[in-house]
């Protein structure tokens, strides 16, 4: 991973703010990301489905222009936190089993993330990703190969050591409850957020029991302000969508509390809440304070519904990507990534850092 030329000024200025002291950045091993779409470095270029994001324009401000696969005109957070932390991620699924990828590379961080998945299995099966259920079984064999190069406790320190990024939660309501009900047919929306956070608290629980410590699992983003979600509810106001909205915010915190509790339950844990929520709010709704011009639509094709396969080599790009909030319907620009990377480094690293300290 490198750094995009018109990423450099933000990203070192973090590293100015956070290295000055170099006890205010945690160490870790590695770095294992879960989840979506938010981060799927390319994973789902290895599976046959339509979530894919390895063609242009995706990439179009990444390192040669180069459509790695993430959803995205650039980086996405873990890229930022990789690059701060001094570590590398390569994609998790069967190609990081593969002869060329180094054992070297891997002890340093994998993304098993897949565009698409959620912790609803059903998510999963609709869109063709990778499953969490099958994110943890890569887990354990990407353990065992770690294990098996550089010996039994070495493995273990690894990690243990390692900064775990959970994110997901998004594709169980937009494709299985709001816009595909086939979960509102049997769940309301309060049994349905308590349906996911039951799965997503066997899963954290099972990360801690192959040897994870530290975990970050990040909340729902402002759903109803999502392009595609304005296009499908309020196509002329594009206003955001405040039942969906208030939605997010009551999952969130159900999870706050849920995984606080849950830190209580397993000893030598720091198990943490990442709100993504409240900055990306604050982009929407503070645009030119940030520096953002466009808030409703994506960067891609009319920026209405494009995202995956509609948004394409065909597809009108805009002229300035970090203008825009959204690159398609849905995911976020580079851009916007960094600010929301700048949110979490300071909220979540310094928590990290000061449970060392004590």
């Amino acid at each position: 991973m490198e750094l995009t030329i018109r990423a450099f000024p933000f990203f070192f200025f973090i590293l100015f703010q956070y290295a000055e002291s170099q006890s205010s950045i945690p160490k870790f091993t590695a770095i294992l990301v879960f989840g979506d779409s938010t981060v799927d470095t390319g994973n789902n270029n290895y599976i046959p489905t339509i979530f894919r994001a390895n063609h242009p324009p995706y990439g179009l401000d990444y390192t040669n222009g180069i459509a790695t696969g993430r959803f995205s005109d650039g980086q996405l957070v873990p890229d930022v936190l990789a690059q701060l932390l001094g570590l590398k991620q390569k994609g998790g699924v069967p190609p990081y089993l593969r002869p060329n990828i180094s054992d070297a590379e891997l002890r340093s961080g994998v993304s098993f993330a897949s565009a698409g998945s959620g912790y609803d299995d059903l998510t999963a099966t609709l869109s063709g990703a990778i499953s969490m259920r099958k994110q943890m079984e890569y887990l354990k064999e990407y353990i065992g190969r770690v294990k098996k190069s550089v010996g039994e406790r070495e493995g273990e320190r690894i990690v243990k050591g390692g900064l775990v990024i959970v994110s997901g939660g998004s594709n169980d309501f937009v494709l299985n409850f709001y816009d595909v009900p086939t979960r509102r047919l049997e769940f309301s929306i309060g049994k349905y957020q308590d349906f996911l956070l039951e799965k997503l608290q066997s899963f954290v629980k099972e990360l801690y029991d192959v040897g994870c410590r530290k975990i970050i699992v990040s909340g729902l983003p402002p759903i109803g302000c999502l392009p595609i979600q304005l296009t499908a509810k309020s196509p002329v106001l594009r206003k955001c969508v405040e039942k969906e909205n208030s939605d997010a915010q009551s999952y969130n915190a159900k999870l706050q509390h849920m995984l606080a509790a849950l830190q209580e339950t397993l000893p030598g844990s720091k198990v943490l809440y990442a709100d993504t929520y409240t900055p990306l709010l604050d982009l929407i709704n503070n645009p030119q304070e940030n520096g953002f011009v466009e808030t409703k639509k994506g960067c891609c094709g009319s920026g209405l519904v494009e995202v995956g396969p509609l948004c394409n080599s065909n597809s009108h790009v805009c002229t300035n990507p970090s203008e825009y909030i959204y690159f398609d319907s849905i995911h976020l620009t580079e851009s916007a990534y960094l600010q929301v990377a700048e949110y979490l480094i300071k909220d979540l690293l310094r928590k990290l850092s000061d449970d060392e300290s004590r």
